[in-house]
């Protein structure tokens, strides 16, 4: 009797776990019939170039204010705003009369001052040879001497007279200390010029080859050199050539070259000056132009996912990565500061071979949640 009861107890259970098997069964594939469609990618590592834009002021090679040395009026300008010029080429020429005329006044007091070296002269042979001949002391011919001696003297200070004269005379032809391009010109003719006036006659850029110049603030300079790992001028040689946007957002046809990284940190702004060169052969970079340097991002083997696979929560990024039971898990990952717009790439989080949802995220997709995973054909932009 007992036997039988048992028997019946065990075969009641085996039928309940097999009911309850059966409907678990049904309820997930219920679920997953219920589950929405979404397009899904497989990560594969690709080839990624991506731009980091810096606002940049271009300035000539070598931008001279030209200034005069001397006070005077404009009495003729050579050249016009935009010419090319050569190094020692009139730009400028100032009244000459009062510098002529104390030319003048100088050359007539050498002339003067030659005579009175040559009388000294002659006096003092004279008094030698009386004082050879003991017919005079000693006192007097020390006396001619000396006059020979301040003859020459006030001859030399007359001839250094001259030369300051002669020197500012040509100060009144103000040149070109070097080849470049005429900036602006904000005084005519008749107007006065002078060594101490605020503003220069005009400026000067060599501009055969240009300066750009940008800034980078202290976590780019750290990612520069590998937080420290090699040296700024190893980081300098090692970058890719760069490229300048100019001011209409036309790309400058000539690439250039990262020249130099200012080892000083501006206190105000939190980053360091950077330089660099680009060749203008045909003039076509002008000194005080703005622009934008593009510095490239290469990676051969980089994770690039859409932006609208990506949502975020509370300052993070999050992807949503379809598991074995095509249920969703909200991954977080992190992407570089750099993007180009559609495309994120994703430096931590997501692996090779992960399968993610690229569409419905945040509205459709909820971590946790099941779907139905529909191979998407279009991959990231690029």
């Amino acid at each position: 009797m007992t036997s039988l009861k048992l028997n019946s107890f065990a075969i009641t259970a085996g039928l309940a776990c097999i009911v309850a098997s059966c409907s678990g069964g049904q309820q997930q594939a219920q679920t997953q019939q219920q589950a929405p469609e979404i397009a899904v990618m497989t990560i594969q590592p690709t080839a990624s170039e991506l731009q980091s834009t810096y606002p940049a002021i271009i300035k000539g090679k070598t931008d001279i204010d030209i200034r005069p040395q001397v006070t005077g009026f404009i009495t003729k300008v050579h050249v016009d705003e935009g010419d090319y010029v050569r190094k020692g080429q009139t730009l400028f020429t100032l009244d000459q009369v009062q510098y002529q005329a104390a030319v003048d006044q100088a050359q007539a007091s050498v002339n003067s001052a030659k005579v009175a070296v040559s009388n000294a002269q002659i006096q003092a042979d004279n008094q030698k040879r009386l004082y050879d001949k003991n017919i005079i002391s000693e006192s007097q011919y020390v006396t001619s001497a000396n006059q020979l001696s301040q003859a020459k003297a006030a001859l030399a200070q007359a001839e250094a007279a001259l030369a300051s004269a002669r020197k500012n005379l040509s100060y009144t032809v103000v040149t070109s200390p070097s080849d470049g391009v005429v900036g602006s010109i904000p005084n005519r003719e008749g107007s006065l010029a002078s060594p101490s006036s605020a503003q220069p006659l005009t400026t000067v850029s060599e501009n055969k080859q240009v300066y750009a110049y940008f800034s980078l603030n202290e976590k780019e300079l750290l990612k520069l050199t590998d937080n420290g790992a090699k040296s700024v001028d190893a980081a300098i040689n090692a970058m890719p050539a760069v490229k300048l946007q100019l001011a209409d957002g036309t790309v400058y046809p000539l690439e250039g070259k990262i020249a130099t990284v200012s080892g000083v940190i501006n206190n105000t702004t939190g980053a360091a000056s950077v330089r660099a060169i680009f060749n203008n052969e045909n003039g076509m970079l002008r000194s005080g132009s703005t622009g934008q340097i593009i510095i490239p991002e290469v990676s051969d083997a980089a994770i690039v996912i859409p932006q609208k696979a990506t949502q975020e929560i509370q300052d993070k990024k999050f992807a949503y990565v379809v598991n074995d039971s095509n249920k969703v898990v909200a991954t977080p990952i992190t992407v570089l500061g750099v993007n180009d717009g559609h495309n994120y790439v994703v430096t931590s989080g997501l692996n090779p071979g992960d399968v993610i949802v690229i569409e419905g995220v945040g509205t459709k997709v909820r971590d946790g949640g099941m779907i139905k995973p529909v191979s998407a054909a279009a991959q990231p932009e690029q």
